[in-house]
């Protein structure tokens, strides 16, 4: 990995990180609907016109149905899960549970695309998930103004990240990135509007509200989404999915600093945790073991 790639990396896990950070900011005023809105809505105006330079409009045209079902499981419902669970935990923790979407990935791919998956990877996912399970444990209450329907909700939105991982290799293998990226997000901002109208807040967010939330969609997906793809175009997929390992850093550096969210002990050891089986079971580490081909 060169130089360039490095600090793109750097920089998508530090505006993913903040995407946490915002989403937490700006969640109370606008309520989790309206808030996945305006952010699909903002990056949709920001990738549009790059795809359309580059040509690739026509492809929208192909098949809405499954652009319509991979922005529902890929931005819509996680988008809003993460906004509603951010009303109750910090960044840190929202972006520690992010960090299982590569096990929920290779769950359902080997529910629904039958991928076959090593004995390594099996003792990954159970790593991974025995590190949800224990940070869950510590901070999850169902009691009033607990954070455990929180917990729930930021695991209900990296399942469908899952589930998006699967659609997008089924239906999506010949199309061009941006086009995915692109169409997924028009598609979520189509579904979510209706939703969003009904919800909009009575009273108007303030504009400290709007710029995170304008910061959510510009920077944090409409540019992260252009940096993620030039890294796969790079350095190929499986070297960009690093940035999932670096994502929960940033998350919790920028709570911190910007919101003054506790960093645990508990937390960094879960995140640890977490992230050495997701390792393990997206096959970055192996000790020497070959990976199952699909």
């Amino acid at each position: 990995m060169k130089r360039r790639d490095v600090v793109d990396l750097i920089m998508l896990a530090a505006l993913w990180g903040a995407s946490f950070l915002f989403t937490r900011m700006a969640a109370p005023a606008f309520g989790a609907v309206a808030l996945a809105e305006v952010r699909v809505a903002v990056a949709a105006l920001v990738l549009l016109p790059l795809l359309a330079w580059r040509g690739g409009l026509p492809e929208l045209r192909k098949q809405p149905a499954r652009f319509a079902l991979l922005g529902a499981v890929n931005t819509a419902i996680p988008f809003t899960l993460f906004a509603w669970a951010a009303l109750s935990i910090t960044a840190g923790l929202a972006s520690i549970l992010n960090a299982t979407a590569p096990l929920f990935s290779a769950l359902v791919a080997w529910i629904w695309l039958r991928d076959r998956l090593t004995p390594l990877q099996w003792v990954g996912m159970a790593v991974g998930f025995g590190g949800v399970l224990w940070l869950a444990m510590s901070k999850a209450s169902f009691s009033a103004g607990g954070t455990a329907w929180a917990i729930l909700a930021g695991l209900g939105a990296t399942l469908s990240y899952g589930v998006s991982a699967s659609v997008a290799k089924r239906f999506f293998g010949g199309v061009r990135p941006l086009a995915v990226a692109a169409g997924s997000q028009t598609a979520a901002a189509l579904l979510l509007l209706p939703f969003s109208i009904l919800a909009w807040p009575p009273i108007p967010p303030a504009p400290r509200d709007w710029a995170a939330a304008m910061a959510l969609g510009v920077l944090c997906t409409g540019i992260a989404y252009i940096l993620y793809f030039r890294l796969i175009a790079r350095v190929g997929p499986a070297s960009a999915m690093t940035v999932t390992f670096l994502i929960p850093a940033f998350a919790m550096l920028w709570g911190g600093l910007f919101l003054g969210e506790p960093v645990t002990a508990t937390m960094i050891a879960g995140c640890a945790v977490i992230l050495a089986g997701s390792s393990l079971t997206i096959g970055l580490l192996r000790f020497g073991v070959q990976r199952a081909s699909p």
